[in-house]
């Protein structure tokens, strides 16, 4: 009997996966074996996080593989295919993942004490300077419109419009991004939004979000 095809899900910022949970759960309900990679999201750089989780991957015997990551958990997988790009076919999802760097990292790194709680995460990170995504893995984008969140506080309410909160829609833009899929939900109401597993699954299973 053949495997199922497995999915990888890829926490981001201070996270455990825990969050991830309910989305992991609505996926495997529709037939995918799920994983979830852990990371330490501040002690090591998104490049460093990457070799950890290519390892990862390779222990895992599927012949199709899925990523689904949230937020800084993007960026991870930007290194992971500009590193490793012989990885097993399957088709990505990120979730407001800030491509482009983060405006609030921004605003967080530059004020005194507050800039070590992104620890290594600024490291061709949250900061930008990650690497460019390759034409041949397809991608979907999910983000946020919902306005609530910590990125409204830090920045005064001036974070760039639309935001889900604390990611703006255009820092989460990659030019190759087979399809974007928008949410009237925040930065982490998203996690736990049927329509958030629904379009996940529809996109892994055809390359679009609405079938």
């Amino acid at each position: 009997m053949a495997r199922r095809e497995a999915v990888v899900f890829v926490h981001g910022i201070w996270m455990t996966g825990v969050e991830l949970s309910l989305l992991r759960h609505r996926v495997k309900k529709a037939g995918y074996d799920t994983y979830q990679f852990h990371y330490p999201s501040l002690r090591c750089s998104p490049r460093a996080n990457a070799a950890k989780l290519d390892k990862y991957l390779r222990s895992i015997k599927a012949g199709t593989i899925h990523l689904v990551a949230h937020s800084l958990g993007g960026i991870v997988l930007m290194h992971l295919f500009a590193s490793f790009p012989q990885q097993k076919p399957g088709r990505v999802v990120m979730l407001g993942t800030p491509a482009r760097g983060s405006q609030v990292a921004h605003l967080l790194n530059q004020r005194p004490l507050l800039h070590y709680i992104l620890g290594a995460a600024t490291q061709q990170g949250l900061l930008g300077d990650v690497p460019v995504w390759p034409d041949d893995r397809e991608l979907g984008l999910i983000v946020g419109t919902r306005q609530v969140g910590l990125g409204m506080v830090l920045t005064a309410g001036k974070l760039a419009q639309p935001n889900d909160g604390t990611v703006s829609l255009t820092e989460t833009a990659i030019l190759q991004a087979k399809d974007v899929f928008q949410l009237e939900d925040t930065h982490f109401t998203m996690l736990i939004d049927k329509r958030t597993a629904q379009a996940v699954i529809n996109f892994l299973c055809s390359g679009r979000f609405i079938t």
